[in-house]
């Protein structure tokens, strides 16, 4: 199944997508996330029953395909020609680190450039989203049972405060509003081969990242169950699983200025669009702040 949410921000309606119709899901769930993950069944007989009204979503906003999740898990150096790039060895061991819910906003919104940022990198990863509790699981393959569904994520990172100002972590680089962006759609795994997607990237247009998901170094499996050792992860955690070689930290590229268009995507899970803008404070705002 293929589930997205379209409309303005803040009053998305969550849809099912089936033979090329969008319907609307609120009769059986508010929203995409925990309560729908427990109703597919449901979903489904509806489909059958023509029970679902249709929702016209021409020139509707594409939003995030799930509702805002209250944990957004990270795995890094995560394709070892990334880990390469990044003058580091493969990880034995998955790295994580954290970014805040109110990264996560559309795949076509735009992303929001703070004007303290000077290294501002793209970063195509396949997302997971957590479909039951998952605490101590016994296998990767219990692991990958507990996936709901994959989508696509650009894992915007700010590389002077992800590395060279960081306190040594990660996640001061990665928690700027507006640098997850997220869809377009939802994907149950039944629907896609997780051990061999394309992953791809491109800057106002010029190639950057061309990779699979089979030169993941922890495969999706194994991300969930290893995780679910150290945290309990709940129904509609979101989980990014790491971005292949390409990135401007790699000293090919340069980094994401005022302007540029970013484009990535992941075979059979869409495209995603989305243009930095410069960003400032305005200026009642950032007068009160200073009173």
């Amino acid at each position: 199944m293929r589930f997205a949410r379209l409309g303005p921000i803040g009053e998305e309606t969550p849809v099912v997508l089936h033979n090329g119709t969008a319907y609307d899901l609120r009769a059986i769930a508010p929203d995409v996330g925990a309560e729908l993950f427990g109703k597919l069944d449901a979903v489904v007989e509806a489909l059958d029953k023509g029970a679902l009204p249709e929702v016209n979503g021409e020139g509707l906003r594409i939003g995030a395909p799930i509702e805002r999740p209250q944990a957004v898990v990270c795995i890094g150096m995560n394709y070892a020609a990334h880990a390469a790039e990044s003058g580091a060895e493969p990880p034995e061991q998955p790295v994580i680190f954290f970014k805040h819910p109110n990264t996560v906003v559309g795949p076509d919104d735009v992303v929001p450039l703070p004007p303290h940022a000077k290294k501002l990198d793209w970063e195509v990863e396949l997302a997971l989203v957590v479909g039951k509790q998952s605490w101590l699981l016994d296998s990767p393959e219990q692991g990958l049972a507990a996936v709901a569904g994959v989508t696509v994520a650009d894992d915007l990172s700010e590389r002077t405060w992800q590395i060279e100002i960081s306190g040594g972590q990660w996640s001061k680089g990665k928690a700027t509003p507006g640098s997850t962006p997220l869809g377009p759609i939802l994907v149950t795994p039944d629907e896609v081969d997780l051990r061999n997607l394309r992953l791809t990237s491109a800057v106002n247009g010029e190639r950057r990242q061309n990779s699979t998901t089979a030169d993941l170094i922890f495969d999706v499996g194994t991300i969930v169950f290893e995780l679910s050792q150290f945290m309990q992860l709940e129904p509609g955690d979101l989980i990014l699983t790491g971005t292949p070689e390409g990135v401007a930290l790699s000293g090919r590229f340069d980094y994401l200025k005022d302007g540029d268009v970013v484009e990535i995507g992941i075979e059979g899970l869409g495209v995603q669009r989305h243009a930095v803008k410069a960003f400032a404070a305005p200026a009642a705002e950032s007068a009160e702040a200073t009173a």
